[in-house]
C-alpha cells in the first residue's frame, strides 16, 4: 500500500466512524486473529452518546464479538447500565459473561481509533469476558488453562502484557543480562522468543532465562507483546522506537 492509499483508506475509516456513531449508535472495530493473537472486538460511541463505558472482547469469532457490543448498545438504549461484579445472561446462550474495568495503561495497545475519535485517552472501558465451556471465568481456580490467553485480562498486569506465561524460557546473551540493551528480537515460527544486544550474537553467550526477567531489564518489551510467529522486531537504540517485519531469514 502507497502512502496516499494508506492515507486514503485511513480517512475513509475515519468517516465510517463518525458516520456509525451518529447513525447507529457506535462504531464496531474488529480486529481479525493472526498466527499469535487471537482477535478482538471493541465500540466506539458509547461513551459519547450514553456515557456508558466503551466495550472490548476477545478470542471468539470477530462476527460473535461484534454481536456482542451490538447488544451491550442495545441494553444501554434500553436502560441498562452495564457494570463489573455482575453475571449478564443476554449475549451467549447457556451461559452468563462479566464485565471488567480495563486498566488505561491498556488501551494503547488496543484502541487506537477510539482516542483518535475522542482525542485522548480519557474514556471508560469494559471488558466482556466469557467462561470456559465449565462456565468457569479466567480468574478461576478450575477455569480451562488452555483459553487462558484467548481473553487477556486488561484489568491487571500493566506491567506484562505477553500472551505468554511469566516464567516461560527465553533466550538471550550474558551481555544483555550484563547490561547492554536489547535491540534485536526474534520470535521464531517455532514459538520461541530471542532477545539480543546484536545482530549477530555469539551462540557461546547464550542464556536461558524467564520471560519476566527480561521484561523486567527493560519494560519497553512490552511494546512488542503482539510480535507474530516468524517476525521480528528492532531498534537502533533503547530510546527509539521498535521496527517490525516479518522475519525471511528464518525460512
Amino acid at each position: 500500500m502507497t502512502e496516499e492509499e494508506h492515507k486514503a483508506h485511513e480517512e475513509e475509516t475515519e468517516r465510517k466512524i463518525r458516520e456509525n456513531v451518529q447513525k447507529f449508535g457506535c462504531h464496531i472495530v474488529l480486529i481479525e486473529p493472526d498466527n499469535y493473537l487471537p482477535g478482538f472486538a471493541y465500540s466506539i460511541g458509547l461513551y459519547k452518546n450514553f456515557g456508558h463505558p466503551e466495550i472490548i472482547c476477545f478470542g471468539l469469532s470477530t462476527d460473535l464479538l461484534g454481536s456482542f457490543i451490538n447488544t451491550t448498545r442495545d441494553l444501554i438504549k434500553e436502560g441498562q447500565q452495564l457494570t463489573t461484579g455482575k453475571s449478564y445472561s443476554d449475549f451467549l446462550e447457556d451461559f452468563d459473561v462479566q464485565f471488567l474495568k480495563v486498566d488505561k495503561d491498556h488501551l494503547p495497545d488496543y484502541m487506537g481509533y477510539a482516542k483518535w475519535f475522542y482525542k485522548s485517552w480519557d474514556f471508560p472501558v469494559l471488558q466482556l469476558v466469557c467462561p470456559d465451556k465449565e462456565s468457569h471465568f479466567p480468574w478461576e481456580e478450575k477455569f480451562n488453562n488452555k483459553w487462558k490467553f484467548k481473553q487477556p485480562l486488561l484489568d491487571r498486569s500493566t506491567d506484562f502484557k505477553f500472551y505468554e506465561e511469566r516464567n516461560l524460557g527465553v533466550f538471550t546473551t550474558k551481555q544483555v543480562l550484563e547490561g547492554a540493551p536489547i535491540l534485536y528480537v526474534y520470535h521464531n515460527e517455532d514459538g520461541d522468543w530471542q532477545f539480543h544486544s546484536s545482530s549477530e550474537p555469539d551462540i557461546n553467550d547464550s542464556k536461558l532465562v524467564c520471560l519476566e526477567e527480561i521484561v523486567k531489564i527493560d519494560p519497553a518489551i512490552n511494546k512488542i507483546y503482539y510480535l507474530p510467529y516468524g517476525w521480528r522486531a528492532w531498534r537502533e537504540s533503547k530510546e527509539a522506537d521498535w521496527e517490525t517485519e516479518e522475519d525471511t531469514e528464518e525460512e
